[in-house]
């Protein structure tokens, strides 16, 4: 089929907006496409196309622009530019069975034409089409090269051809497909020139046999103009884990049930599970330091460090007034983090990059950590460089802080409940830090006030996160950022 592209541009233009996985909602922007390759023809036309958001009167933001010349990106407003993939699926007539996959219909030479060869026909996601997305399992299986399109396979094992795809609904910012229980499949949707940091870690990792993570099966990249992207990635499928967030609410919940027992006491307590990860994340980082090396942080390089943090904190005043509350604290805090830079080695390393319970699965053997995507708001390259694994360090511990005070958003500030999520918190904290240190020999305690900076400038990211998205939220990083001054 001849694909009028106008006509299909402007039903994306329209379809787009409203997935998920889009990230410009609200913003005005004009779109364009690229057709990158086909991967069927017939009797169903599937083609990988890109739709390039070209953001109009984008909103100014000094703060943003500060931010942006001094390097640093966690705040920065959105590109003027995303490029996102599409897969597209296109009947010659309308599909029963996909009626809510339905992107449009393209009208063609002639309206009510259904000809293939008229430019008529119905356009369909293809990851929501289960008589297709058996496509890109066969590409990796085989190690297809075909026109800008290569996949690799990165396993002996056999791979589920035959079995039906399912696509998860918890999915925000990538499309995922699950094959038979055994097999996942990422589908990028937003796209950046070069290899995806996911890719690069897991297939790294997979090669050394790492015991905490979901083995790399195989991947699909594509050259789209001048530049090599990745476009999906396939693993192992853990069918019986856990998320880690779930696991850490769930216990949370049992101790918010309880009248009058500590959290060392109540049924579901966590702690465990919590020295568990810890030993599992020093595992990750220890793999992460063998495939791809370790540096030092220099002392110019750490007062910049604390440089831009107190860079992120001037913008994330303008966003979010009342860190005023916290800001002398906050600057002493971060004063404190460059300083350390007088006597202290620091070393530095591939990392995680945005570590968070819900980045982990408890399995009945072991806790699996996922998605070494990096920071979502970061450019690729930041995503890929070396920090300090304290970083990953102080991600845990902002994500125990929102699991201890989930239920307290809604409950308000009620003391029992207050004192009970504090108690949660730092017992699971210190579980944490307890499991890290026997695995790897060194405790991040040791690090505090590095320990502290990273946590403090995590959760000011956290508030103007949840000023802009999650108001009601906004409580739980403030609440931390009050503890962390306050020590």
């Amino acid at each position: 089929m001849t694909v009028n592209e106008t006509e299909l541009t402007l039903l994306l233009a329209n379809w787009a907006p409203e997935q998920r996985w889009f990230a410009g909602k609200g913003r005005a922007a004009e779109f364009s496409i690229q057709h990158v390759a086909d991967l069927s023809d017939e009797p169903v036309q599937v083609s990988i196309y890109t739709l390039t958001a070209h953001y109009q009167n984008s909103p100014h933001d000094p703060a943003a622009e500060q931010l942006s010349e001094s390097g640093d990106e966690l705040l920065v407003e959105p590109d003027d530019v995303e490029v996102y993939q599409v897969p597209l699926a296109i009947y010659p007539e309308a599909a029963a069975h996909l009626e809510h996959a339905l992107i449009g219909v393209l009208i063609g030479e002639a309206a009510g034409d259904s000809d293939s060869s008229s430019g008529a026909g119905w356009v369909y996601d293809a990851l929501h089409d289960k008589d297709v997305t058996g496509l890109w399992l066969e590409g990796i299986r085989d190690s297809r090269v075909s026109g800008p399109l290569r996949f690799e396979r990165f396993t002996e094992d056999d791979l589920p051809v035959d079995e039906p795809s399912l696509a998860l609904s918890s999915e925000q910012s990538n499309t995922s497909l699950v094959y038979g229980g055994s097999a996942i499949l990422k589908v990028f949707r937003r796209l950046e020139p070069g290899i995806n940091p996911d890719i690069e870690v897991h297939r790294a990792l997979t090669a050394l046999g790492a015991r905490h993570i979901a083995p790399l099966f195989g991947s699909l990249s594509a050259t789209v103009g001048d530049d090599e992207m990745s476009l999906a990635m396939l693993q192992d499928f853990m069918r019986t884990a856990t998320d880690g967030w779930e696991l850490a609410k769930t216990s949370v919940r049992d101790l918010m049930a309880e009248a009058d027992l500590h959290a060392s006491e109540a049924g579901g307590d966590f702690a465990g599970e919590a020295e568990r990860l810890g030993a599992a994340t020093a595992a990750v980082h220890a793999d992460l330091a063998e495939a791809f090396g370790t540096a030092m942080m220099s002392s110019d390089d750490l007062r910049r460090l604390a440089t831009s943090m107190h860079h992120r904190l001037d913008a994330a005043l303008r966003i979010v007034p009342q860190l005023g509350e916290v800001e002398d604290g906050l600057r002493a805090t971060f004063d404190a983090f460059g300083s350390e830079a007088d006597g202290l080695a620091v070393s530095t390393q591939r990392i995680h990059g945005d570590l968070h319970l819900g980045q982990a699965l408890r399995t009945a053997q072991r806790w699996i950590v996922l998605d070494f995507e990096g920071e979502p708001a970061a450019s690729l390259p930041a995503r890929r460089a070396f920090d300090s694994p304290l970083r990953d360090m102080a991600g845990m511990m902002r994500s125990f802080d929102y699991a201890a005070r989930y239920q307290l958003v809604d409950a308000g500030q009620v003391a029992q409940l207050e004192y009970r999520a504090v108690e949660w918190a730092e017992r699971n904290r210190s579980a944490f830090c307890d499991g890290y240190a026997e695995a790897s020999g060194h405790d991040p305690r040791d690090q505090e006030t590095l320990m502290r900076g990273y946590e403090a400038d995590k959760a000011v990211y956290e508030a103007v996160y949840e000023t802009r998205n999650r108001p009601s939220w906004l409580v739980v990083p403030l609440a931390s950022l009050a503890r962390l001054v306050a020590a």
